[in-house]
């Protein structure tokens, strides 16, 4: 639990209405708007969302699943987080295989896609241009996020996807005040930040560069959600990976 965080300025219907129609970053607006305009062949007959995506999932989840940001055609298509491109093939096959998710596979908004103790964010809401936000974006969006942390009430651990989310959440509890141990990302670890805060497993990013490399197969991302189960099942059991 975080009671030291929960001082949560919006409720999550005000909290979503206000990250779609978020227009802070110019750079961004134009590019998430140009993709949506000029699509993907294959998806020439799609209407895009176009906008900035809110999280999804389990609203009384125990883990928040930090991803970087939304692929210009995969999330900024789809209006859901990790839907529609390689990278959330690749996470919801394995949360269904851990069971967290009630299906393998999601192609939209209506699919049928619902999780169990798990919420999946980002640190940034809009597609950037070659996938990758500027610092000053991602801090624009940090309010948004940091919302989601307050209003997940149950929550007791992180998975972060990726080294800029690693590094968001180091920056984050740091800025809130905490006084972090040392924590070096590496897959697969799971690190204590502290009490009151909570546990982080860490896990390369589910690209595909990288599951096409194998430098993360389906067996090392199945590993950090078996160790996700584990730690929610024996609240005991702390981290004790570094």
């Amino acid at each position: 639990m975080i009671s030291a965080l929960q001082n949560c300025i919006w409720d999550w219907e005000v909290l979503n209405t206000r990250i779609v129609h978020c227009r802070q970053c110019a750079r961004l607006t134009e590019w998430r708007e140009k993709m949506a305009l000029e699509k993907r062949r294959a998806y020439r007959d799609w209407e895009y969302w176009g906008k900035p995506v809110p999280g999804f999932g389990d609203k009384q989840a125990r883990v928040l699943v930090i991803g970087l940001a939304p692929g210009a055609h995969g999330s900024n298509r789809t209006g859901r987080m990790f839907t529609g491109d390689s990278s959330g093939d690749f996470l919801y096959a394995a949360l269904h295989r851990a069971g967290f998710a009630n299906q393998p596979s999601t192609s939209d908004l209506n699919d049928g896609l619902k999780l169990r103790d798990i919420f999946i964010s980002a640190v940034c809401r809009c597609a950037p241009p070659d996938n990758k936000p500027t610092a000053s974006e991602i801090s624009t969006c940090t309010p948004f996020l940091h919302s989601e942390i307050c209003l997940l009430k149950n929550l007791e651990g992180l998975v972060v996807l990726g080294r800029i989310a690693f590094n968001w959440v180091l920056g984050y509890y740091r800025a809130q005040g905490f006084a972090l141990p040392p924590v070096q990302f590496s897959h697969g670890v799971c690190s204590s930040l502290g009490d009151g805060l909570p546990w982080l497993i860490t896990s390369y990013y589910p690209s595909r560069q990288n599951t096409q490399t194998g430098r993360l197969t389906v067996d090392m991302f199945d590993a950090v959600w078996e160790k996700t189960h584990r730690l929610l099942d024996d609240r005991h059991d702390l981290c004790t990976d570094q």
